[in-house]
């Protein structure tokens, strides 16, 4: 599901920035990038995320400032191995004098900034930052999900109210058998000249077996009951996603089998209208955690 929450966070010498970003995954992407000093919150600020999403990319970005009081720090070595070498100059070519301070300090690199190690202070300030995101990320996911919701539902009560008409033509599966079987040896029989007449036990066996295998009765009580089951793991609050995707796939399965099953156009093109409202479903439901 897509989303962006934002939170900022600011105490005596710092202030913190947090905006994260999701977009539709099918699992849990975490991407995100702190400097050297932060990378030991990674794994905790991961497990923070965790908790709150199941789904969908992540990318989180942090920006910070800090006013503590900077301090300094010489390049020793440098220094050390730049006396040596003036040392070195001044014996080899009988040269006189002594290293001069100012031309010291121009050194490339000489004097560093002093990293110093992040307070305990700041790091709670980063977590309790990136938790206030998510509330923020959440609230504007949560309006997202009430819309689609409401899509959900209607795509469903749209595949309901076609099962009553595939019903009622299921009913006359049995008369529809029946009088194609008798056309079909009376035309043959008719080619023929033959004299035999129809053993009407014999033909309504043949029915009851073609009624048999064209029965969907069992297909459609498990489209309702799949549809009921469907709605009732919408009122959920967790692991919803893979639930609904999964009885996504068993709606279409039942809904193939009813398809596959009869010659009825009526039936057929009922069929197809809910497996057109099931594939749009199985898109929306990939937005869904």
């Amino acid at each position: 599901m897509t989303g962006f929450g934002r939170a900022t966070t600011s105490g005596d010498n710092y202030a913190i920035s947090v905006d994260l970003k999701t977009v539709n995954n099918r699992f849990l992407d975490v991407n995100m990038r702190l400097p050297s000093e932060l990378q030991a919150l990674e794994s905790t600020i991961k497990k923070i995320i965790g908790s709150r999403l199941a789904r969908g990319r992540v990318e989180a970005n942090l920006q910070y400032d800090r006013s503590d009081a900077i301090t300094l720090e010489l390049n020793r070595p440098l220094i050390t191995g730049f006396l040596a070498a003036m040392k070195d100059m001044r014996d080899e070519f009988s040269l006189s004098g002594e290293p001069d301070i100012n031309v010291i300090a121009r050194l490339p690199n000489v004097v560093a900034t002093k990293k110093e190690e992040p307070s305990s202070e700041f790091l709670s300030a980063i977590e309790k930052t990136f938790n206030a995101a998510l509330d923020d990320l959440e609230q504007m996911r949560a309006k997202e999900g009430e819309m689609l919701a409401a899509e959900l539902a209607a795509r469903l009560n749209e595949i309901e109210s076609r099962i009553p008409q595939i019903e009622s033509e299921s009913a006359s599966v049995a008369d529809e058998h029946s009088k194609r079987l008798t056309k079909r040896i009376n035309d043959m029989l008719a080619k023929t000249d033959s004299q035999i007449e129809l053993d009407q036990a014999r033909l309504a066996q043949e029915v009851a077996y073609l009624v048999d295998r064209a029965d969907i009765s069992e297909e459609i009580t498990r489209l309702r009951s799949h549809i009921e089951h469907f709605r009732g793991i919408m009122k959920d609050e967790t692991d919803v996603g893979k639930r609904l995707d999964f009885l996504t796939q068993e709606l279409n399965r039942e809904a193939n089998t009813i398809a596959s099953k009869t010659n009825n156009m009526t039936i057929k093109e009922n069929a197809l209208a809910i497996k057109s409202e099931i594939e749009k479903i199985r898109e929306q439901v990939q937005n869904v955690e």
